[in-house]
């Protein structure tokens, strides 16, 4: 039998609604508007100043919680090492399906973080960066699995974030154009000592492979500190994803140097069953194979419905 089905007192998480997470706001201040929403919000995915009130201030005062602690522990560890104490960043972790509303979610709490009373230096990377170039992907005919763990250059990814751990100044990572569908050659954006770090992506949570021999080895979730996975039911990540395929088809595809310049020209009809297709034949894939086993790995689970937005809200216990 699954314990988990033995009652919620041997669940790993606390749960709540959104109603009840509100109350565990506690008078955090609202220091956005929703001209600020409406500019932080991705395509295709509405966020409320109600919702942002209910959900994003109650996460903000735990993550203020969590950041104190944490450096609290390493500012024990450093005394006892006889090191200097200098502040550690705090990593959050941002996973969950394509067109799930990440990029909302990360922006806003982006935001709202810098925005606290010690005005912290906040910075927000996505991990499409260390995608591995069209070139590199078609090399290892990986191209209809863009997205998947192993059409990202790990190694990169794992040097970069054990960086930003360690304190280093000015570290690069790759800049990744939606425009062209492809890592740009010789432009980066550079990370400089944030006291927190926001990062978005499929695959952040995911463990890999652990060595037979014991030896250790480090993962990309070795290095958060707090992990949120947005969650939705799959008929409406698929309904999502359609929708916004749509958008884009009569916006960001109509400009010619986009890699998907060629689908604006598709009827309606046609472009449904293309975006149909994509979904079910790789972002499907993806989603029940490597990002949704993570779920259960989050700190935070904020889980939407069929209108974008967030109903529950799970809290893993400590």
């Amino acid at each position: 039998m699954n314990p988990l089905s033995l009652g919620p007192d041997l669940s790993p998480y606390h749960e709540f609604t959104t109603e009840q997470w509100a109350a565990l706001r506690h008078g955090e201040p609202m220091t956005l508007n929703l001209h600020d929403l409406k500019r932080l919000r991705a395509l295709n995915d509405p966020i409320s100043l109600e919702e942002a009130q209910q959900v994003y201030l109650p996460m903000t005062r735990l993550l203020a919680f969590y950041v104190e602690a944490v450096q609290g522990l390493h500012t024990a560890a450093g005394k006892f090492l006889q090191q200097n104490g200098d502040k550690t960043p705090f990593i959050i972790g941002v996973a969950g399906s394509v067109s799930v509303g990440k990029s909302t979610t990360a922006r806003v709490l982006h935001a709202l973080l810098q925005r606290w009373p010690s005005s912290p230096k906040v910075d927000l990377i996505t991990t499409d960066g260390f995608l591995l170039p069209n070139a590199e992907l078609e090399k290892r005919g990986l191209m209809e699995k863009k997205g998947f763990p192993e059409s990202y250059d790990r190694p990169a990814f794992l040097k970069f974030l054990a960086s930003i751990k360690a304190g280093m100044p000015n570290v690069k990572a790759p800049t990744y154009s939606h425009l062209v569908y492809d890592v740009v050659e010789g432009e980066e954006v550079v990370i400089d000592r944030p006291n927190i770090l926001i990062v978005e992506g499929l695959n952040i949570l995911q463990p890999g492979d652990l060595p037979r021999d014991g030896r250790p080895i480090l993962f990309a979730s070795d290095f958060i500190d707090f992990s949120i996975y947005i969650d939705a039911a799959e008929a409406n990540l698929r309904q999502w994803y359609v929708e916004r395929f749509l958008q884009l088809r009569e916006t960001a595809f109509m400009d010619p140097q986009s890699f998907f310049h060629q689908f604006s020209k598709l009827n309606i009809d046609e472009a449904k069953k293309l975006a149909v297709s994509i979904w079910e034949q790789i972002n499907l894939p993806n989603l029940q194979e490597n990002i949704l086993p993570t779920r259960g790995r989050a700190d935070l689970v904020l889980t939407k419905g069929a209108d974008h937005a967030i109903n529950k809200v799970q809290l893993r216990k400590l």
